[in-house]
C-alpha cells in the first residue's frame, strides 16, 4: 500500500518499524533532516543497520575504520553514498550541512566490519533502452545484495525511473517484502506504483510497502524522472537472490524485443 510519512518535530519521516506502523516489511526505515552541525547517533544492541545520503553534505564516522565526508546534492546526481554496518558498531552521521538521510534497520545477530559505499564500488545497470520501444529505459544501482553482502539480512539500492518510463516491470513478485521511497526530479512530480492490481499515485516523499508476494510494477509521468529507494528484507532460510517470479500473463515481456 501506498503510505505518506510525515516530518515530526525533530525532522524525522518513519516509513515503517518492526513493531509499529507497516510492521510486515519486517524493517525499520526512516528519513531524518540534519541542519548543518546536527549530528545523528546509531549504536544498535541487535538490528543491523544502514544509512544512505539522500541530499546535502556529511560526515560518515563509523566504528574505527570509516570516516569519511560525502556531498550530494541530490539524488539524481547519480552518487551514492552510504554504510553499512552490524550490532554493536557506533555510527555517528555529523551535517556539514543541511542534509537528509534515509536509515534502514533489521534484526540480525551476525557482526562484520563496516562498509562504506560510493560510486567507485556501486554496482550501476542499465535496462530496458532498446526494449519495448525503450519504454522501460531505467538505470538500477545497487550498494549491498546477497552477492556482496551475504552476511546481511537486508538489501538497498536506487532506481532512476527515466521520465515516461516504466521500471520493475515485467509485472513481477517475490515473497520478500519491500519498500519503495519516492522522489522526483521537480517537486510537482508524480507516477503510478502498482502491489498487486492497485495501483496508487506516488509523489514526491511517499513510500510503497509492498507485501511479500503482491507483484509491483512503476511508471512516471512524461517529463519527470522519479527516483526511488528499493529496500529489501530477506526472509530467514529464503534470501531475496534476484529471483523474479513474473505475472503468468506478462512473462512473455521479459524476453520480447
Amino acid at each position: 500500500m501506498l503510505y505518506k510519512p510525515q516530518y515530526d518535530e525533530n525532522g524525522k519521516k518513519i516509513l515503517c518499524e518492526m513493531n509499529g506502523v507497516n510492521a510486515d516489511m519486517l524493517m525499520d526505515i526512516y528519513v531524518q533532516r540534519l541542519s548543518k552541525g546536527d549530528t545523528l547517533v546509531i549504536e544498535e544492541t541487535e538490528n543491523e543497520c544502514a544509512v544512505l545520503l539522500l541530499s546535502g553534505s556529511v560526515n560518515f564516522e563509523v566504528g574505527d575504520s570509516i570516516n569519511e565526508d560525502c556531498s550530494r546534492e541530490n539524488p539524481f546526481q547519480k552518487t551514492p553514498y552510504a554504510v553499512h554496518f552490524s550490532r554493536e558498531t557506533k555510527a555517528v552521521v555529523t551535517a556539514l550541512a543541511d542534509s537528509e538521510v534515509l536509515v534502514q534497520m533489521t534484526d540480525n545477530e551476525k557482526v562484520w566490519e563496516p562498509v562504506f559505499y560510493n560510486p567507485e564500488n556501486c554496482l550501476y545497470q542499465e535496462f530496458g533502452k532498446g526494449q519495448w520501444g525503450g519504454t522501460g529505459h531505467r538505470i538500477v544501482s545497487t550498494m549491498f545484495d546477497l552477492d556482496n553482502a551475504p552476511y546481511s539480512n537486508m538489501v538497498m539500492g536506487e532506481v532512476f525511473n527515466q521520465p515516461g518510463k516504466w521500471s520493475s516491470y515485467p509485472p513481477h513478485h517475490h515473497p520478500q517484502p519491500e519498500v519503495y521511497y519516492y522522489q522526483f526530479d521537480h517537486p510537482e512530480g508524480f507516477g503510478a506504483g502498482f502491489e498487486g492490481d492497485t495501483p496508487y499515485k506516488t509523489e514526491n516523499g511517499t513510500c510503497l510497502c509492498i507485501r511479500g508476494g503482491n507483484a509491483h510494477q512503476q511508471v512516471t509521468a512524461p517529463g519527470y524522472e522519479m527516483y526511488y529507494v528499493w529496500l529489501i528484507r530477506h526472509l530467514d532460510g529464503d534470501p531475496w537472490d534476484k529471483t523474479r517470479i513474473y505475472v503468468p500473463e506478462y512473462e512473455w515481456l521479459a524476453n520480447a524485443e
